[in-house]
């Protein structure tokens, strides 16, 4: 790669980190500009997995103090996003390239009609949780439904915290922040497993990693202090268009 990809990557990792700590949906903005270098898709979703973890990891110390009190519905999610993500990850790489690369159109197209929903989703959990808590509950439905939505995220991490949000709260009684909390540890642990078992895979492109984890810790840095200015959801709708935009260009493309 030249000075000038490495250039742009850095800067759309800069713009996926400050994406995801405004509104949700980077990865439709660094896992694009991988492809556009030419690196292969398989290649492009795990390099842009594993430069990513820093911004969920921050998303998920922001949210730490939502998770007091619910050590029985962590213990329950992070086993099951944790085996979720491996699967997912493990099913990528059993994945033809052409298979994937056909697949990347209809990806982009579903992440894409996820973020158009989030609002939605979290009215749906706001609904479903009326406000308040409930006592303890099993832990075997919740566990089964993060598994399920960490099996996509392993695969494919775009919208998978959209998934994530949803299926807690249909299963979990808590307030919509302390969901949200528990949505970022797993959405933490699915994409930490899944890097994890990228690393012994021959898909990785280490120096891009360096370049676009570098930008995005920059840009969720920059993001939460610009969280206050700017309008999360004017420029959710524009990533989304992005996204639907994207999609169709790789569909007429394949």
């Amino acid at each position: 790669m030249t000075t000038r990809d490495f250039l742009l990557l850095g800067l759309a990792a800069f713009g996926a980190g400050g994406v995801n700590a405004l509104a949700g949906g980077g990865t439709l903005l660094s896992f694009p500009a991988l492809l556009a270098l030419g690196v292969p898709p398989i290649a492009a979703n795990v390099t842009n997995a594993i430069a990513l973890c820093p911004g969920y990891f921050g998303a998920t110390l922001a949210q730490r103090r939502h998770l007091e009190g619910q050590s029985q519905w962590v213990r329950a999610c992070m086993p099951a996003a944790i085996a979720g993500g491996l699967v997912g990850a493990f099913l990528l790489l059993r994945t033809h390239e052409r298979t994937f690369q056909a697949l990347v159109p209809y990806m982009l197209c579903i992440a894409s009609l996820l973020l158009a929903l989030q609002e939605r989703v979290k009215a749906f959990a706001i609904r479903q949780t009326g406000g308040a808590a409930e006592p303890y509950r099993s832990r075997v439905l919740p566990a089964l439904a993060v598994f399920v939505a960490a099996v996509y995220g392993g695969f494919f991490s775009a919208g998978m915290s959209v998934i994530l949000l949803a299926v807690l709260a249909v299963t979990i009684h808590e307030t919509f922040a302390r969901l949200n909390a528990l949505k970022q540890i797993a959405a933490f642990s699915v994409n930490v497993a899944a890097a994890a078992f990228f690393l012994f895979s021959d898909q990785v492109i280490w120096s891009a990693v360096l370049v676009m984890a570098l930008g995005a810790l920059l840009g969720g840095a920059v993001g939460g202090h610009a969280a206050s200015r700017l309008n999360p959801t004017a420029l959710r709708w524009g990533i989304v268009t992005i996204g639907w935009a994207l999609a169709i260009y790789y569909w007429v493309r394949a």
